[in-house]
């Protein structure tokens, strides 16, 4: 597993985003993505996610920031509103050893709701105090939204990506 992360660590300062902050507590993140929807993001985040903490005993945290369509929560069996903290940040849902944020715990089931750019970005932020409280964390798994544009190149950026 060290050779992996050490990896991981290389691909980030190939790629220049050494000079990027990373978020703190969190040593890897890794984003699934695709320029199209319907490909098995989720369902790869997923297994990617519950393997590393089940087969390499690390600390994973699993960011569902697909919100035009956030499966984690079924995927991951999880129903459960999050809990708010004092500094107003919400606290994830466990299950398999996950740590689990999804826009699909937040809203009733077959709600429809509409999102534009900034709107993504702001609610998967830690920035001001937003966001959620992972807790120190050996990777960050985000499901990213389908496509190329202002929310993934936002996401990409306040998150210091090790790897896609």
């Amino acid at each position: 597993m060290k050779g992996f992360l050490s990896s991981l660590t290389r691909v980030g300062a190939v790629r220049g985003y050494s000079s990027l902050k990373k978020v703190e507590g969190i040593k890897h993140a890794i984003a699934v993505a695709s320029g199209k929807g319907g490909v098995g993001k989720s369902t790869t985040a997923v297994n990617l996610a519950v393997a590393l903490a089940t087969k390499c005993q690390l600390k994973v945290g699993l960011l569902d920031a697909d919100v035009y369509g956030p499966n984690v929560p079924i995927m991951m069996k999880i129903n459960s509103k999050p809990e708010v903290t004092e500094d107003k940040k919400m606290v994830p849902i466990e299950n398999y050893g996950v740590k689990c944020m999804s826009m699909g715990l937040l809203v009733e089931t077959d709600a429809a709701f509409v999102w534009r750019g900034p709107m993504v970005c702001r609610e998967c932020s830690w920035k001001n105090g937003q966001g959620c409280d992972l807790g120190k964390l050996d990777i960050l798994v985000v499901d990213m939204p389908p496509g190329t544009g202002d929310a993934q190149i936002a996401i990409s950026q306040l998150l210091h990506l090790s790897g896609s």
